[in-house]
């Protein structure tokens, strides 16, 4: 039998990567156009469609220059609702357009663009900030666990943090399901990349490569 670490290393082998790092998002920056990029992952990913769907629209976000809510703003519903088609949206697609528009029209309205200032009224407590995440329409706790999962990078109030999802797939794998136990296998910036990795193992029902792999080592 594998010991955890053997398991965590080959989930970092095979799946280390966060869902942050595969779109560019450089969430470690911090920075306002960072976060929203990652407020709009996260929003879409926390939908009833498959990830790797999910993961093509917020890439589309971005190679269309919606970097920033400003940017964002200026598209039309349209345009986000083709952007969605492109990425294989065969149904949600207006809704999910519409909902784009709300939220970047709440950010700028409330935070002026800036969710750094969010973090900011709500102190730094992560109870208080899934909260007013939560203000958003079409983010709920689904998307706001996807967030905090891969905010963490930069908002150390967060740490450590594990969803559902990663936390399902730690205890089929005997690596337990407390976070804080989990950050003790995997430190610093694997800690993140680990979690991740669980999650897409949970999503591809990778477990049994995963075992074998760890096995190897």
């Amino acid at each position: 039998m594998a010991s955890k670490q053997q398991t965590v290393r080959a989930l970092l082998d095979r799946h280390g990567q966060t869902f942050a790092e595969e779109l560019g998002i450089d969430v470690e920056k911090g920075t306002p156009a960072e976060l929203f990029r990652l407020l709009c992952a996260s929003t879409l990913m926390s939908a009833r469609i498959s990830s790797s769907i999910a993961a093509k629209a917020a890439h589309n976000l971005g190679k269309r220059g919606w970097r920033t809510p400003q940017k964002l703003a200026e598209s039309t519903w349209e345009q986000r609702v083709e952007a969605l088609n492109e990425a294989g949206y065969t149904r949600y697609q207006e809704r999910t357009s519409t909902m784009l528009g709300d939220l970047t029209e709440h950010l700028l309205e409330r935070w002026d663009g800036d969710l750094r200032k969010l973090r900011d009224a709500a102190e730094r407590d992560p109870r208080r900030e899934r909260k007013l995440l939560k203000e958003f329409k079409g983010i709920g706790d689904v998307g706001v666990d996807v967030f905090f999962r891969e905010a963490q990078v930069a908002w150390d109030e967060l740490r450590p943090f594990a969803d559902r999802r990663a936390l399902e797939a730690a205890g089929r794998l005997k690596l337990g399901k407390d976070p804080r136990a989990l950050a003790q296998l995997a430190d610093g910036k694997d800690f993140p990349r680990l979690v991740a990795a669980l999650v897409r193992v949970e999503l591809g029902n990778d477990y049994d490569a995963v075992r074998e792999a760890a096995r190897a080592a």
